[in-house]
């Protein structure tokens, strides 16, 4: 298939982008930097732009199987709106284009899976260290619901340096959480792949954790 990814030189990014290549997939890694994308391989096709460009993304976008969106702000405390608009963008010209397969990395915290955090961790994480980042996750996770794409979105407790293990829990919908909410990122980018062929959670937001 043939895969863009948005946040190609990111941490979950890069790995999504191995992932896909060793699955066999063409992936187009759309990044502000080139030299970012550190992969190199025959199916890789690393294109420079910003989101606010809307002729190169419709280039990159058009024909294509899926994108995924691993794109994340670099503050706490300011919201990116830069991200923001982008995201906008790019379900905007998927409805145009025809390419409904939408994947979207948000964080537990946002939407309906805030209900699940246990106190005081919610208090903690998501009223005052995370306020900023969620309420930017809520923002896209509102546009790209309201959108006629085929999306689905994917939180994941906190991001881990470990290795890809089967060891996974994900659903939809109000949860206890009990002990650690952390997860790899190798896991993530491993989750976020699948979700490409995988039908169960067309239209659904998914908690997921180890």
């Amino acid at each position: 298939m043939k895969i863009v990814v948005f946040g190609a030189s990111g941490k979950t990014g890069s790995l999504l982008v191995d992932e896909a290549l060793t699955a066999g997939h063409v992936v187009i890694a759309y990044v502000r930097k080139p030299e970012s994308v550190k992969s190199e391989h025959p199916n890789l096709k690393v294109v420079a732009g910003y989101l606010n460009e809307k002729d190169k993304l419709k280039s990159v976008i058009s024909g294509s199987d899926a994108c995924i969106s691993t794109l994340g702000g670099a503050s706490l405390t300011k919201h990116s709106t830069g991200i923001i608009e982008g995201i906008d963008n790019i379900v905007s010209i998927m409805e145009e284009e025809k390419v409904t397969r939408f994947i979207y990395l948000s964080s537990f915290g946002a939407g309906d899976s805030r209900k699940s955090m246990p106190q005081p961790i919610r208090f903690i994480v998501a009223d005052i260290m995370l306020l900023v980042p969620l309420a930017d996750h809520n923002t896209n996770e509102s546009r790209i619901t309201k959108s006629q794409l085929n999306w689905t979105i994917v939180r994941p407790g906190g991001l881990t340096n470990g290795a890809k293990t089967d060891n996974l829990k994900h659903g939809y919908g109000e949860t206890k959480i009990k002990g650690n909410l952390s997860i790899s990122r190798s896991n993530v980018a491993a989750f976020l792949l699948d979700q490409v062929t995988n039908k169960n959670y067309v239209n659904r937001s998914v908690w997921l954790y180890e």
